[in-house]
């Protein structure tokens, strides 16, 4: 995932329209309070995340679940959303981390579908979960239990998940339903954008040649981007974005852009003419995840996320982020308060949907070659 617009008009179907939600306090069964790390609770969470990934109060711009998260366990959130990108937030965090330090966070996030988490992984520098901690965890969703970087989640859990597919502004042109027509179509000649990030793009366009992006090869890896870089060349494709196609999609600027899902259910509220599919071929899955940064406290990190695996406390969560929860029973909690949202498959995906998405080969995203090659067709 990367950086998200501004939304004021999206508050409206956050937080605010949802009842206060209670827990069982899980400090008593959790061991107390205290101020030290290892397997002692903080009094203090501090949590790197990306900019509007969580609920917000319209009117006292707090976060709704992080205060009920204090009021339960007694134990004060400090929100940090300073990620914009992997790849950047990784640059700022590698150097304490290599050098055994902490930095000074409990939980960050990162995203599947770069390399970094199993890059975190195989350094060393995250702390193995308190599954002690986290009895919610059996809510976590089939799909997501044993990803190739982490099998078992021994180390990470899921935050939010999205799907990356073809979006289209209609005042534009009509449905853009493949990515054959994407790269050949005249009529959107210049007014395509793709996304920067690898496994997104190239993912799409191996699936439209007919390979699998969950088992690259070099063959089917350049097959991918010498389509792409011929698309580049004939001046269809206009430019390469991160969120940065959003604004520009709504104003009419782009006639379609490669997009990811809950961003589309974002820009509806600004321009109801936009709409999002899956390519016929076949679209991408990733999921952005929740690791404890070495020196971080597991325990306070773990009994945080065993609050947010609460089918109440995701359904909360998901009605303001619009992104996909990983929870099972949030979507059933969801139409309790907010049935439009519950029912919109942007955001809770049909079982028809979810077999027509793919997840990249997490052993490509460190391929140095692959990531050469596809540089230089952003022109870096």
């Amino acid at each position: 995932m990367n950086s998200r617009m501004t939304r004021d008009q999206l508050l409206r179907r956050g937080a605010a329209g949802l009842t206060v939600l209670s827990l069982p306090s899980l400090l008593a069964a959790c061991g107390g309070g205290g101020g030290g790390g290892g397997d002692e609770l903080k009094d203090v969470l501090n949590f790197a995340n990306w900019p509007l990934y969580i609920d917000v109060d319209e009117k006292t711009k707090k976060h709704p679940t992080l205060e009920q998260f204090t009021a339960e366990t007694g134990i004060k959130v400090n929100y940090f959303e300073e990620i914009n990108d992997n790849a950047e937030y990784f640059a700022k965090i590698q150097g304490p981390l290599s050098q055994g330090q902490g930095i000074d966070r409990d939980i960050f996030v990162f995203t599947d579908n770069s390399r970094f988490p199993g890059l975190l992984i195989g350094e060393g520098w995250v702390e193995k979960l308190d599954k002690d901690r986290i009895p919610n965890m059996e809510n976590l969703i089939d799909a997501q239990k044993s990803p190739p970087f982490d099998p078992g989640r021994e180390y990470s859990l899921p935050w939010q998940s999205g799907m990356t597919g073809i979006a289209w502004n209609e005042e534009l042109t009509g449905p853009v339903e493949s990515i054959e027509q994407l790269l050949t179509d005249p009529e959107l000649k210049g007014k395509v954008t793709m996304l920067q990030e690898l496994a997104d793009s190239v993912g799409l366009v191996m699936l439209a040649n007919g390979d699998d992006p969950g088992a690259v090869t070099d063959e089917s890896f350049d097959r991918a981007v010498a389509r792409v870089q011929e698309a580049v060349d004939s001046g269809q494709i206009r430019r390469f974005t991160g969120n940065d196609y959003a604004d520009p999609l709504t104003r009419g600027d782009f006639a379609a852009s490669v997009a990811w899902s809950g961003d589309i259910v974002q820009l509806l509220l600004d321009n109801p003419k936009l709409k999002w599919a899956i390519p016929k071929d076949g679209g991408m899955i990733w999921t952005d995840n929740m690791l404890i940064p070495q020196g971080g406290s597991a325990a306070t990190a773990s009994v945080f996320m065993n609050f947010v695996y609460d089918p109440k406390i995701a359904a909360q969560i998901a009605a303001y982020v619009n992104y996909v929860t990983p929870v099972k029973g949030a979507r059933e909690e969801l139409a309790k308060t907010d049935p439009e949202t519950a029912d919109n498959p942007l955001i809770f995906p049909t079982d028809e949907m979810l077999a027509q998405v793919h997840q990249f080969d997490s052993a490509a995203l460190n391929n140095d070659a692959y990531i050469t090659k596809w540089q230089q067709v952003l022109g870096q």
